[in-house]
């Protein structure tokens, strides 16, 4: 049911060198940014069409959050419904379905170590396909 990683989030304290990195050093193509109140707090970089690193501005001093730079995994499935379903009968405890702010399906849930993994289902809106900035209010 899993057809690819969608995306690895990592955290930065420093956009610019994060991106210039990533994009000029790697050689890969920025995707589109996340803004809150019309401020840049993070980005994806384009790994190819549909495979992507998310960067999210953190602090200078770590915290609990901020001191694993990689907050979670994300997971690509074409149908959402019947992961989620597939999750349940195994006993593994799912966030609800809903759309998030990059409109995309997306369900979440823990491995066993409390690692956060995410699962994503794109639809045509979805931020990941079309490019378009995704406003967030969280």
């Amino acid at each position: 049911m899993i057809q690819a990683l969608a995306h690895v989030c990592i955290l930065s304290t420093n956009l610019d060198r994060t991106r210039d990195f990533y994009c000029r050093i790697l050689r890969l193509s920025p995707g589109f940014d996340f803004l809150r109140d019309g401020q840049l707090f993070g980005f994806y970089i384009k790994i190819n069409d549909r495979q992507f690193i998310e960067v999210f501005k953190t602090g200078d001093e770590p915290s609990d959050r901020t001191s694993r730079l990689i907050t979670h995994l994300c997971l690509e499935t074409y149908d959402i419904d019947a992961l989620s379903s597939h999750l349940e009968a195994s006993d593994v405890a799912t966030t609800k379905k809903k759309i998030g702010a990059d409109q995309s399906w997306q369900i979440w849930c823990k491995d066993p170590d409390g690692t956060d993994i995410e699962f994503h289902q794109y639809t045509p809106a979805s931020s990941q396909l079309t490019g378009t900035a995704c406003h967030v209010d969280w």
